[in-house]
């Protein structure tokens, strides 16, 4: 723990950064560039994304180096992006380069509230941060990513598509964990997709996408992935699971089914699961196209009930779906994906203090059920969903 003199500067220095964190990252990428301008090659055309997750990262390190506790989950979080850099091919020389950036960086924003104590106190969380991500990434002895081609795509709409690939190797996820994926369109730009079905020992892995407005990856996957194309698979992440002592709400938007689908699918193979209630939601019925799916999977588990949620009664006439979700079996209710959770809650005393609620979808899909759900009682600590934004 800092002494109160450091504490004092680590905490301006934490201010001043999430005052302006875009400008505490163009400053440390240009000093790390301009260092060895070969690494630039290294990373995706556009850095936006890191940009936006390197204030966070080091906003989170500076909160640790104050804090007295926690400093092993700290350590794990360093030791993760180590293990996720290698996809980048980052070399141990580089960790160097970069904490002699960092340090800079820090220096510079410090200005002259910058102590001798200060100075040695950022010296060593800067060789913390590189000496646990490279030490992390050193003991790693298998490859950094894992090749897949692409064996199927079903174009579902002008917006929507599903691809099958084959591993040449199994993968290790967990239903309901997204991985990292690049595509040869987009070289050196990654995305995190949630796999559609549990991991196979033969390989087989499947993703659904939709072309997201200003999503160069997304829509080249939806508009231009054909079968033959190879793509990296690299680390699987996330924590969705279902307790199996407990009765679970699923909350799926569009595309979102995708990572729940999973966990039902592995459920399916057990005798005895807790029960489940999906809500599927999208605009328009055309877009559930995973009902004829659902469908089975329904009919073979009585733990599990679907019900059809979508904005519109019917579908535009560039959309038109094989069967109404009634024509399948499942109850349809129309309004936000929220709306009719809330609704049937509302109708069973105690809802929100026996289930446990798992969201996939987008993150402002995300971010409004929960809020709404929050409001209309369901407890914070029960609501789980993969990281937003």
């Amino acid at each position: 723990m800092a002494d109160d003199e450091t504490r004092i500067v680590l905490t301006h220095l934490r201010t001043s950064l999430n005052a302006d964190p875009a400008r505490f990252a163009n400053n440390f990428f240009a000093r790390l560039f301009s260092l060895d301008p070969s690494i630039r090659d290294l990373f995706p055309p556009s850095l936006a994304h890191l940009r936006n997750a390197f204030p966070r990262v080091v906003d989170h390190v500076l909160d640790g180096a104050l804090a007295p506790t926690g400093h092993g989950a700290l350590v794990e979080l360093l030791a993760q992006l180590g293990r996720d850099h290698r996809k980048y091919g980052v070399l141990p020389q580089h960790y160097e380069l970069a904490g002699r950036a960092l340090e800079a960086e820090f220096a510079a924003v410090l200005g002259s509230s910058r102590t001798p104590a200060a100075a040695a106190a950022i010296g060593q969380i800067v060789a913390t941060i590189t000496g646990v991500m490279s030490g992390a990434a050193a003991k790693e002895t298998g490859p950094p990513a894992t090749p897949a081609r692409v064996v199927q795509k079903f174009q579902i709409s002008r917006e929507h598509a599903v691809v099958r690939l084959v591993a040449e190797r199994p993968l290790n996820y967990l239903p309901g964990q997204y991985v990292e994926v690049c595509i040869p369109q987009w070289s050196r730009s990654w995305r995190m997709l949630s796999p559609a079905i549990p991991a196979s020992p033969t390989g087989e892995v499947e993703f659904h996408l939709r072309a997201v407005p200003g999503g160069t990856v997304s829509r080249s996957i939806v508009l231009e992935t054909a079968v033959g194309d190879v793509w990296s698979i690299a680390q699987n992440h996330g924590m969705l699971r279902v307790d199996p002592n407990t009765p679970t709400t699923m909350i799926a938007g569009g595309t979102g089914l995708a990572p729940l689908r999973a966990i039902l699918t592995g459920l399916a193979a057990n005798v005895d699961n807790p029960p489940i209630h999906l809500y599927y939601g999208a605009r328009h019925p055309g877009e559930l196209y995973e009902l004829a799916t659902l469908q089975p999977m329904c009919a073979m588990s009585p733990w599990l009930s679907v019900t059809a949620v979508t904005e519109e009664r019917d579908d535009p006439w560039w959309l038109g779906s094989i069967a109404s979700p009634t024509d399948l079996g499942f109850p349809h209710m129309l309004g936000t994906l929220a709306d009719a959770v809330v609704h049937d809650a509302d109708r069973t005393p105690g809802y929100w203090d026996s289930r446990d609620v798992l969201i996939a979808g987008s993150p402002a899909m995300i971010e409004t059920t929960e809020r709404k759900l929050l409001i209309n009682g369901a407890s914070y600590r029960r609501i789980h969903h993969d990281p937003v934004g």
